[in-house]
């Protein structure tokens, strides 16, 4: 019996996307053919996966032509080649998704991996949130079947959208857990998208405070020269480091140096505040404490597993203060570290993936 074929899509370059890469490898453990499609960029670098890659070259790369030209490739791509289900990720591959399926009445599944159109980009911009709006409102209820990132945003959908969203987290696949916690140099550590609202300007500043540590800081965005610019007035390059995207497995050892981990979300965009970054789940894996915004979902896996400390700052100062209270408490943070050891057991990828049966299995 042949195999069923799903095509998969996103809109980024397919290199850095982990939560896309364990979803196709599992979905090859539940016999499916995989292609996963993206973008093209001049600096993508060569990819070798499990499963079909196929990435577009477009002639936009931000903005509203960018969108328009990724969900036109996409469209054709899905009309010229066969399949039996299409998975779209996030709402700007939705709508060449959403059309096919009316066209080739397949089946359509809908990962949602934030709450697209309550990004702090979005904000105070009402022309572009209601175009994407619009266009939510007309797809998401294509879908036939739909999960997201964590529990509030999926209460969020269900509630706008009369719709049975269910949850897939973004955990990490399992890996051993370091015990060298005491031995670790001085490192503090951010990951992800350099991008609006993330804190990362706070945790920069608050290094004018905190004496003989570094903070890395790992990850590419729109906000990745400014926050370069800063670091170099504060007179902190030598002690700030940026490292860019990085593949899964060198991230993964670069996170396991670190002391402490950030994930400061700020602003009142409701994306944020329902958020539950992937970046606390890989800070677990790798054995270390978290220091993350007092939001529900993040504060939530930080408080019942003991892992560090939700919180509220507002300016460097602010931070720098916890973090060397923090910092004067090994205690304290060995305590923490141990506690990821247990939480690592449970929140996994491995654990996690069985959820993904009840929603593929179609």
């Amino acid at each position: 019996m042949p195999k069923k074929k799903i095509i998969v899509s996103v809109s980024n370059d397919l290199s850095n996307d982990q939560r896309i890469h364990r979803v196709c490898s599992s979905l090859i453990k539940l016999g499916y053919d995989v292609t996963l499609t993206g973008r093209k960029q001049s600096k993508s670098p060569q990819i070798e996966r499990e499963y079909k890659t196929k990435r577009f070259r477009l002639l936009f790369n931000k903005g509203i032509f960018f969108y328009l030209c990724l969900n036109t490739r996409l469209f054709w791509y899905y009309i010229f080649n066969s399949f039996d289900v299409l998975l779209a990720n996030d709402l700007d591959t939705l709508a060449a998704a959403g059309l096919t399926k009316i066209i080739k009445r397949k089946k359509l599944i809908y990962d949602s991996h934030e709450l697209f159109t309550e990004v702090p980009e979005l904000e105070n911009k009402n022309f572009k949130k209601n175009i994407w709006l619009k266009i939510e409102k007309t797809f998401i209820r294509k879908a036939d079947k739909s999960y997201t990132v964590c529990q509030s945003i999926a209460d969020h959908y269900n509630t706008l959208y009369g719709i049975k969203m269910q949850v897939i987290r973004n955990l990490p696949i399992s890996s051993p857990f370091p015990d060298d916690y005491t031995t670790r140099t001085s490192t503090l550590i951010y990951q992800g998208a350099l991008n609006k609202d993330r804190g990362i300007e706070i945790m920069i500043e608050a290094m004018q405070f905190i004496s003989g540590f570094k903070l890395i800081i790992a990850g590419k965005g729109d906000l990745e020269k400014k926050l370069k610019v800063l670091s170099k007035e504060l007179k902190l390059d030598d002690r700030i480091k940026f490292t860019g995207n990085l593949d899964f497995e060198d991230l993964k050892q670069l996170t396991k140096t670190a002391k402490l981990g950030f994930s400061l979300e700020q602003g009142k965009s409701l994306n944020y505040k329902y958020s539950l970054p992937n970046k606390i789940f890989d800070y677990i894996q790798a054995g270390v404490p978290v220091v993350c915004s007092d939001y529900p979902e993040m504060s939530r896996i930080v408080n019942d597993f003991k892992l560090g400390l939700p919180i509220n700052v507002k300016t460097g100062k602010e931070l720098a203060e916890i973090i060397n209270n923090l910092l004067s408490k090994p205690e304290r943070l060995l305590d923490f570290h141990n506690n990821c050891k247990i939480a690592a057991k449970e929140l996994n990828w491995e654990n996690e993936e069985k959820l993904l049966k009840d929603i593929f299995v179609i």
